[in-house]
């Protein structure tokens, strides 16, 4: 089933992955929600201090328009760590940045609000993982570690693999001190010659992180938005100082 001209306001799919036959691949927007300012309008997210009611109300909308059931869904309240979940039933879990399944019929997701979601379809074994990786996530590997473990629990091999390397702030808003900066590597890290300033590239570093494992180049997808440059379309948490909403990025496989 397309989804309507009007749901499909409330997410963007990255074509490469959306047109995989039975994957569900989406992250949502910030418009066609009930949120008001700062929130305004599609807040997905859960931990913040929005009416819980319009958060429901969004989480609805969000999902009926992907033809998705809310009680098939699986999340975990991050902690921006690098642990990795394997799931097999729906539901709310604590402590964990990333989710791995085979089943079919249960969508996992991750919230975001300038951290990268990172999405992996391994289409030989119809195995899906979401991943929140933010600069401490990015700095521990969580992507190889999400990899890894897909090829512990699923055989993954990396030419099986899709991939989307989600909308979050851009290289050129994110500037980091020298504890952060020193974590990354020369080919994901800018210093500006005039200010000392340095500044990170999260999607070029969970990239490589995927072309590592071996996963194709031509089989991932990377996003061309910022939550920065782009906040009239996504939520920034250091642009809206922290007062905005979250967004959902999503992955899953239609049952049989």
């Amino acid at each position: 089933m397309q989804p309507s001209e009007k749901a499909k306001e409330l997410f963007r799919q990255p074509t490469l992955l959306s047109s995989l036959e039975g994957l569900v691949v989406a992250e949502s927007t910030r418009h066609g929600g009930v949120s008001p300012q700062p929130y305004a309008s599609l807040n997905l997210g859960m931990n913040t201090s929005d009416d819980p009611a319009n958060v429901a109300e969004n989480r609805r909308r969000f999902f009926e328009a992907l033809t998705i059931e809310p009680d098939r869904v699986a999340s975990s309240h991050q902690i921006h760590g690098a642990d990795v979940l394997l799931t097999t039933e729906p539901g709310r879990y604590d402590g964990y940045d990333a989710l791995i399944t085979n089943q079919p019929d249960l969508y996992l997701a991750v919230s975001t609000a300038d951290c990268v979601p990172v999405l992996i379809y391994d289409q030989r074994h119809r195995a899906v993982a979401a991943v929140h990786a933010g600069w401490r996530g990015t700095a521990s590997g969580i992507v190889s570690l999400t990899l890894k473990a897909m090829q512990e629990q699923f055989d993954t091999h990396p030419g099986d693999c899709y991939a989307y390397v989600g909308t979050c702030i851009d290289e050129t808003s994110f500037d980091v001190g020298p504890d952060v900066a020193e974590q990354f590597g020369p080919n994901h890290k800018r210093i500006d010659p005039f200010s000392g300033k340095a500044f990170i590239n999260l999607k070029s570093a969970n990239t490589k992180q995927l072309t590592d494992f071996g996963i194709p180049a031509a089989h991932i997808a990377v996003s061309t938005f910022s939550t920065v440059l782009d906040n009239k379309d996504y939520f920034s948490h250091r642009h809206e100082k922290g007062q905005t909403g979250r967004m959902l990025a999503v992955i899953g496989l239609r049952p049989s």
